[in-house]
């Protein structure tokens, strides 16, 4: 049967735009002279959760300094000691991921600061507030005057109308109000503020670096620093870390957890630890029970780099069918080299990413990537790879079908941009033009995490991308508030 073309040629090609893209990532310490350098390190570890845009806020007790640009870690946090220009003890720092569309704007880029009546309050973000239009729509009626266009500044507007007079009070009043997944770092003049969402959808832990306390997204941030892990922040927690030691505080009572099964699947930098499970071996097992579930009669297993790796190599060892590296990425060009031209549109994927035929030629090759979204970038490799002289090519994802966009802040396209969600397994494999197609199950995911099987009633994972589960209510989406226009969250910018 005939199925329309992906192909978009009136797009920009982005060598990553077939990638789910996280928000942000957060890190905080609390006890170190250098807190701006330890807070710029652990944020080049986390560079992977957001390359747009990053910024750090530190306080020595008496006054806050902070910085925020657009770039990398690297680029804008290096050269002279960080800490010599944003002197303190205390630090919270944040990456802001690469935007999808809209215009950039530094008013959104965090961490975000406020000046209440009990002193100055810097916040960081991780996740999306799925009720934050709502709450803007109420505070704009009573007064309110917002800044940005970031979900985060409604937290900011809570706080300085709590009624109670402790701030750790004030906050904890403030994220009762707020639906999603997120996770906050925050810090007063003296005291570095965590929390989680009730269901832990976000990911935020805790580490130890002599006697400094640090927050951060990921466990490869405290390896950075050479912290040792402490614990997770558990779902619904507050965490207050000062000159007295940790506190710790429920905004919301124990339930069961639900933290996102795509930190596993992609988000999370292979090296990591989340919810005491190794990233990495995780995804192996992903490919392992690929081979299980959809298994092919091929020469060779390539991974599409870089996410595809390990997966890949459970593949391989699972069959015995060799893994080779038959994609080489350049990791050396940005974002902007690629200019919006016939020419480099018609080069497309090889900007990225280059055939090595030694490996291909002639050989029934096997692609396994960790997810397919669109199916864009994964019909030019396939091309690549048919160019390089494969004799049949085959393609496995190892997660589920995409069938349903996210609200807890990963840039994701609508339903209708979902290939999975629109087309059967037949009209896929026709569109990606390789010669079998097979996606992992929502079972054997939950197999790779270890479980017997998913809770139908209370799923261990938010997995909704593959289900159609949404953990937490969407009220912005319900009422239908959001558009192009006036999105608040990281998803669309607006100046």
């Amino acid at each position: 049967m005939m199925v329309n073309s992906i192909e978009d040629p009136h797009c920009t090609f982005d060598p990553d735009e077939d990638k789910i893209k996280e928000e942000c990532g957060v890190f905080g310490i609390f006890g170190i002279d250098n807190a701006a350098s330890m807070t710029a390190l652990g944020l080049h570890a986390l560079q992977h959760r957001g390359q747009e845009a990053c910024g750090i806020a530190t306080s020595d007790g008496d006054t806050f300094h902070t910085e925020r640009h657009f770039g990398l870690v690297g680029d804008n946090f290096t050269g002279d000691d960080p800490s010599s220009r944003l002197p303190g003890f205390i630090s919270i720092g944040h990456n802001r991921y690469s935007t999808a569309g809209g215009q950039r704007t530094l008013r959104n880029v965090q961490p975000l600061y406020a000046e209440f009546h009990s002193g100055g309050f810097a916040l960081a973000h991780n996740g999306h507030i799925t009720n934050a239009y709502t709450i803007r729509d109420q505070l704009n009626e009573a007064g309110a005057l917002f800044q940005s266009t970031s979900d985060t500044e409604v937290v900011l507007h809570l706080i300085a109308r709590g009624k109670s007079g402790e701030f750790i009070d004030r906050f904890i009043s403030a994220i009762r109000q707020v639906e999603g997944g997120y996770a906050f770092v925050g810090m007063t003049k003296n005291t570095l503020v965590g929390a989680r969402d009730r269901l832990g959808i976000r990911p935020l832990l805790i580490g130890r670096l002599g006697d400094s306390y640090v927050l951060a997204s990921e466990t490869v941030a405290l390896d950075m620093i050479s912290a040792e892990f402490v614990r997770e922040v558990e779902p619904g927690e507050v965490v207050a870390i000062n000159s007295d030691g940790i506190r710790s505080f429920r905004a919301f009572p124990k339930s069961e957890p639900r933290p996102c099964i795509f930190e596993f699947v992609y988000f999370a930098r292979p090296d990591s630890v989340v919810n005491g499970k190794s990233v990495y071996d995780v995804r192996k097992r992903m490919g392992k029970k690929l081979a299980m579930e959809a298994p092919a009669d091929v020469d060779v297993i390539i991974p599409v780099p870089d996410s595809g790796v390990p997966a890949a190599l459970g593949f391989s060892q699972e069959t015995g069918i060799p893994f080779e590296l038959g994609i080489i990425r350049n990791h050396y060009v940005g974002r902007t080299f690629i200019q919006p031209t016939q020419q480099i549109r018609d080069m497309g994927v090889r900007l990225k990413h280059s055939a090595n035929r030694a490996m291909i030629d002639g050989k029934r090759v096997l692609l396994v990537d960790d997810s397919i979204v669109r199916g864009t970038t994964s019909t030019k490799i396939v091309r690549m790879i048919k160019a390089a002289g494969a004799k049949e090519v085959h393609f496995r994802s190892a997660s589920p079908p995409i069938k349903h966009p996210d609200h807890y802040g990963i840039d994701m396209p609508t339903k209708e941009k979902l290939i999975a969600a629109n087309y059967s397994l037949e009209a896929m494999t026709e569109m990606l033009e390789v010669d079998s197609l097979g996606f992992l199950s929502v079972e054997g995911l939950y197999w790779a995490m270890g479980e017997k099987f998913r809770e139908l009633n209370t799923p261990q994972y938010t997995d909704h991308c593959f289900t159609g589960d949404y953990p937490t209510p969407l009220i912005d989406r319900d009422r239908k508030l959001l558009d192009s226009t006036n999105q608040l969250s990281f998803l669309v910018e607006v100046a």
